[in-house]
C-alpha cells in the first residue's frame, strides 16, 4: 500500500513535525522575550524622563517585575543568545 511504502522509508511526520515545532515554539519565545526587552528599555527611558517623574515609584516597581519575569522566563526556557545580544547593545548604548 501507498502509505506502507511512506513508512517503510522511514518518511511521516512524526520525525520532521516534531523539530519544526520545537523552532517554532523557540521563534515565538524569543519574540515574547524581546517584546519584554522592549518594555523594559520604554521603562527605563520613562525612569530617566522629566515628564514621569510623579509616577518613577510605579515605574520603578514596574521596571522590577518585568526584569523578574525575563530573568524567570530566560532560566525556564533556557535563553541565553538573545539575553547576550541585549547586554552587549546595551553597552554600547552607554559607550556613546
Amino acid at each position: 500500500m501507498k502509505g506502507d511504502k511512506h513508512r517503510e522509508r522511514g518518511g511521516g511526520h512524526k520525525g520532521r513535525h516534531h523539530h519544526g515545532a520545537q523552532t517554532f515554539r523557540r521563534g515565538r519565545a524569543l519574540e515574547f522575550l524581546e517584546r519584554l526587552n522592549v518594555s523594559r528599555t520604554t521603562l527605563r527611558q520613562q525612569l530617566e524622563s522629566t515628564d514621569f517623574q510623579e509616577i518613577r515609584p510605579m515605574l520603578l516597581g514596574e521596571l522590577k517585575a518585568i526584569e523578574t519575569v525575563i530573568d524567570q522566563f530566560t532560566k525556564h526556557f533556557e535563553i541565553r543568545e538573545l539575553e547576550e545580544a541585549e547586554e552587549q547593545a546595551e553597552e554600547k548604548e552607554g559607550r556613546e
